[in-house]
């Protein structure tokens, strides 16, 4: 079972919302489109479905060329993050509705119905019509309309962002072992890079229409092939500052002491943007081993268990995640650090300069 993206682009009102790519998507996998707003993520979904059809390039499931079948004739399912629901049937008998459209038996819908309520918590609400329960259950009853299916792609756009973060984290473990036991094609869209990670799988970095990279999701988000792909999987987006590698030593504009890492001694001489996550920053001078700079604080946000700081230092606007709540005042001065170990480093072109080690998959 595959599904495959040969030169597929999407333009609307002479905008390019997907520039022409490749993907191959193989059975019982998780893949993860990750990027903002915009990106393109929608658009390439309803090119998966069948809902739009490309301008240039054609989709193929199982060696067969789709391109233009429509959606109805198509093995496929698709969760957005509005839920929809048939408002004059109760939970129960939307889950139940695409089995009776198939023809399954009475028996086979009752079980496969009980899975889906239990897996989704809505078994106490089975009898309920949509009116009568809250948003985040109405679009789980959507979510569990669409598993019934077991169709071979499932598409989900964002299902997950209107439901509470208990449930949320819950169906984030779920939702894998699901999909890997059924041997469906999972796709799910996502904004968020920790969701990514916490879905497993593998992740398509999207930007301005463009799949940057597409591989194993832990590859993606530690050796991401160039900037973008790097600010797309860190959120906050991923910190730069220039440097200047020379004979292994890392040369710093603001006047720190230069210092050499692993990666530094594998690069050629010459100009760098070297690039760490916010929780890479830490407040303090760190040791010997860390690279200090001096900063000055632009704006503290807390958020209960963490706290984002910004500053501006060498020459640059950076945000640090801290653990805690910490109290910071706007123009305060501090001495943040990095440990030259997590820094990664791109080139005048943007990409990455350094391949890591192959990571071993668990």
């Amino acid at each position: 079972m595959t599904l495959r993206l040969q030169g597929v682009s999407k333009s609307v009102d002479g905008e390019a919302h997907i520039h022409a790519l490749d993907l191959e998507l193989h059975k019982g996998t998780m893949n993860v489109l990750l990027g903002p707003t915009l990106a393109g993520k929608t658009t390439l979904m309803r090119l998966m479905a069948g809902l739009d059809e490309p301008d240039t390039g054609q989709i193929f499931w199982n060696g067969e060329d789709v391109t233009g079948k429509r959606v109805q004739k198509r093995d496929v399912a698709m969760v957005y993050q509005q839920f929809v629901n048939y408002p004059s049937m109760t939970v129960r008998e939307n889950i139940a509705s695409p089995l009776k459209l198939r023809g399954v038996s009475a028996q086979d819908i009752e079980r496969k119905v009980g899975e889906m309520a239990d897996l989704l918590q809505l078994t106490p609400l089975l009898d309920r019509k949509p009116s009568e329960i809250s948003g985040g259950q109405q679009q789980r009853c959507a979510i569990a309309r669409a598993l019934v299916k077991d169709v071979g792609l499932v598409l989900m756009d964002e299902p997950l962002a209107n439901l509470d973060y208990k449930l949320r984290e819950e169906l984030r473990i779920e939702i894998p072992r699901l999909f890997a036991a059924s041997g469906s094609i999972f796709v799910y869209a996502t904004t968020e890079p920790e969701e990514a990670l916490l879905l497993g799988g593998n992740t398509a970095t999207l930007w301005q229409g463009r799949v940057t990279q597409f591989g194993p999701s832990t590859q993606v988000y530690r050796q991401p092939v160039d900037m973008v792909t790097a600010s797309v999987y860190s959120d906050p987006p991923m910190n730069f500052l220039p440097v200047r590698i020379n004979d292994g030593a890392i040369h710093f504009p603001s006047g720190q002491a230069p210092v050499s890492s692993d990666a530094a001694l594998r690069l050629p001489n010459g100009n760098y943007k070297a690039g760490f996550r916010a929780h890479n920053l830490d407040v303090g001078e760190g040791g010997e081993d860390k690279i200090a700079f001096d900063a000055t604080v632009s704006v503290t946000e807390l958020t209960g268990s963490e706290t984002y700081i910004h500053i501006d230092a060498a020459g640059e606007t950076w945000v640090g995640l801290l653990r805690g709540p910490r109290s910071f005042r706007s123009g305060e001065k501090l001495r943040v650090c990095i440990d030259p170990s997590d820094l990664l480093y791109f080139d005048e072109e943007g990409r990455l300069a350094h391949p890591l080690p192959q990571l071993v998959e668990a």
